[in-house]
């Protein structure tokens, strides 16, 4: 095995509140930090910690694909690793969750041969379960990428929450936009009117990654989708259109199985 090591830590969402005791010791304890947080005061808090705090950031640029944008990520981390040294990785929310930079950086930095893995943090789905009050155990949950979910055909659950992230790119397939305009959202609700109906209350939905914020929980009709504010982090949240329906004829063979029948 060889000296350099990779770890992937998830600050979580919340300014200080959010990270876990053994992420932040793996922080203090790095030769060298990356980060990529949510804002820049995050980012110095983050460089209080150790010596050598290198933002991620300026690789982010207007009209540069993304894609270009996480392979740099990875390769300045992988660098280091080779170089020897003890490199922690800190993203914002859970660095597992929507987060291509921290697993490819731990699948290549193994395939070298390096000690690599990764520590949770607490995500924006965390915070919305908190924030709006949901059970996923209660009606079940979808998840699915904003752009994703438009761009392949899937089954929808109407009895279940569908929940789309990253709904302010929604539509975008050159990976270099920060925003796609109400005409890309209103291709997205012309989806959606597939399954329900356009007076059917949605729920615009943003975490708060600094205690001074306010989370953002809009209430309105999915016909309003296309004129709404957006943001990078916004996540649209979709509440069931219908009851569920029970399974007859599986429970009538579960009745029998517990009544000794079969």
């Amino acid at each position: 095995m060889q000296t350099g090591s990779l770890v992937c830590v998830g600050t979580g969402m919340t300014l200080g509140s959010h990270i876990s005791p053994l992420s932040r010791s793996y922080i203090e304890q790095a030769d060298v930090v990356f980060v990529l947080v949510a804002d820049g005061i995050t980012e110095k808090w983050i460089e209080q910690m150790n010596a050598d705090v290198r933002s991620l950031q300026p690789y982010y640029l207007e009209g540069k694909s993304r894609m270009l944008t996480y392979r740099e990520m990875v390769a300045a981390m992988l660098a280091e690793v080779k170089a020897g040294k003890k490199v922690v990785g800190a993203f914002y929310g859970h660095p597992g969750v929507f987060a291509w930079v921290p697993h490819n950086a731990i699948k290549q930095a193994r395939e070298l041969g390096f000690t690599a893995h990764m520590e949770p943090g607490i995500s924006a789905e965390d915070c919305l379960y908190a924030d709006l009050g949901i059970d996923p155990g209660t009606y079940g949950c979808q998840h699915y990428e904003a752009s994703q979910f438009m761009f392949y055909k899937r089954n929808i659950d109407t009895a279940a929450y569908l929940i789309l992230w990253q709904v302010g790119v929604a539509g975008d397939r050159s990976l270099a936009k920060f925003s796609t305009s109400a005409a890309y959202r209103q291709i997205l609700v012309e989806l959606l009117r597939q399954y329900y109906p356009a007076e059917h209350q949605i729920i615009l939905y943003e975490a708060v990654t600094l205690p001074i914020q306010q989370t953002r929980i809009e209430h309105m009709p999915l016909s309003a989708l296309p004129e709404a504010i957006m943001d990078l982090k916004t996540t649209l949240v979709i509440p069931p259109a219908v009851s569920m329906q029970l399974n007859d004829a599986l429970l009538e063979r579960l009745e029998k199985l517990s009544a000794g029948l079969q």
